[in-house]
């Protein structure tokens, strides 16, 4: 109850103001990612695919809110400012069913707290694929691979300095100490800890490496009863980008992350544990022909296990796209989704999963 009154609270403080608009009370901004989709083709054992990018069973069509924001951003002082953001979309369901809503933001910014560097605290963005992502350009159509196969998310609450280590800005660093509970409620005391480091050589060319280490429980040594070994997770990853605003863009992406201890394998004294090595790269482009229209094409690759004794988890992902401008902040994208899947040791095949989709995105 208390939630849908803040809403309807929001809707009526912005109706009287205009959406978009500076106020002394700062300022609102919104964007929308709405389908009419289609599954024109899945595999008849779907249903029991682990490490899926695509959902549902096939034949199965209609309309899909994979994102509503609304974001209130103001500027608290000179030196402080605050944003706070909220986000529906059709995964993130009520015990009813229904659309609910969560808090994606909610962090406050010390402004250039010593030249060229800003601390933020609170619940936001990692500095992860936040490169990648802008070079994508789609995150309506998809996120990037590191979000999409779950490397690490998007969102966590705690403290980052980020800023220039050059004052042109071709040449940035951000670190942050986080909870590891991305949008969620901290349960435990394990944490996690990010870097990020990018800078432009040249011109429309960009290099962004970023890593992070995420503590976690140990685990039960299967031969040594009574012992435990580390279970924790090192994730390391590079991008390369080459683009010019509003013409093309173009990116390569790869990531790879370490668990320890968190594969089962048969040893000669029974069950034995082995670190788990996931993969994933991505290579992506867009071009505009006119002011509004664009084609778009890309390609990942997801190995959630790159173990030799572990076969049929590898999948190859490729989305492409025709991007109509209706008006500066509206596009109509026409899209197909096409997902397949590695076969099993014993030789099973599998279909590959298709879904058309008519994606419109507008912010405002």
């Amino acid at each position: 109850m208390k939630t849908k009154l803040f809403i309807i609270s929001i809707i009526m403080f912005v109706s009287s103001r205009g959406f978009a608009q500076e106020t002394t009370f700062g300022k609102f901004t919104g964007q929308v990612f709405a389908d009419y989709f289609y599954n024109i083709a899945r595999d008849t054992a779907f249903s029991s695919f682990k490490n899926v990018a695509v959902d549902g069973l096939q034949d199965i069509n209609g309309f899909a809110l994979r994102r509503a924001a609304l974001n209130y951003d103001v500027d608290i002082s000179e030196k402080f400012l605050a944003r706070f953001r909220l986000e529906a979309d059709s995964k993130s369901n009520t015990t009813n069913g229904r659309i609910g809503i969560f808090v994606k933001d909610a962090y406050i910014k010390w402004k250039n707290i010593f030249t060229g560097s800003d601390l933020i605290f609170g619940i936001q963005p990692t500095a992860s694929f936040e490169v990648s992502e802008k070079y994508w350009g789609y995150r309506s159509l998809e996120k990037t691979v590191q979000d999409l196969r779950g490397f690490v998310a998007s969102r966590d609450f705690g403290i980052v300095l980020r800023g220039k280590l050059v004052e042109s800005g071709n040449a940035n660093y951000s670190v942050m100490f986080g909870s590891n509970s991305a949008n969620n409620p901290e349960t435990d005391k394990y944490n996690r800890y990010y870097a990020a480091f990018d800078f432009k050589p040249f011109s429309n060319f960009s290099v962004a490496v970023t890593g992070d280490f995420k503590a976690r429980a140990s685990v039960a040594d299967p031969n040594n009863v009574g012992e435990t070994l580390p279970h924790n997770s090192i994730l390391g990853s590079i991008f390369l980008g080459y683009g010019e605003k509003n013409k093309y863009s173009f990116g390569v992406e790869g990531a790879l992350q370490s668990n320890q201890n968190s594969a089962t394998v048969s040893g000669t004294n029974g069950p034995e544990l082995k670190s788990l090595n996931a993969l994933g790269i991505s290579a992506f482009g867009s071009y505009w022909f006119t002011e509004n229209f664009a084609a778009l094409l890309r390609y990942d690759y997801f190995d959630a296990n790159m173990d030799g004794d572990f076969k049929g988890d590898s999948r190859n992902y490729f989305i492409a796209g025709l991007d109509f401008k209706a008006d500066k902040n509206i596009s109509i994208i026409p899209n197909v989704i096409y997902e397949s899947y590695e076969s099993l040791p014993d030789g099973r095949s599998f279909d590959a999963s298709v879904t058309g989709r008519l994606t419109l995105y507008y912010n405002f």
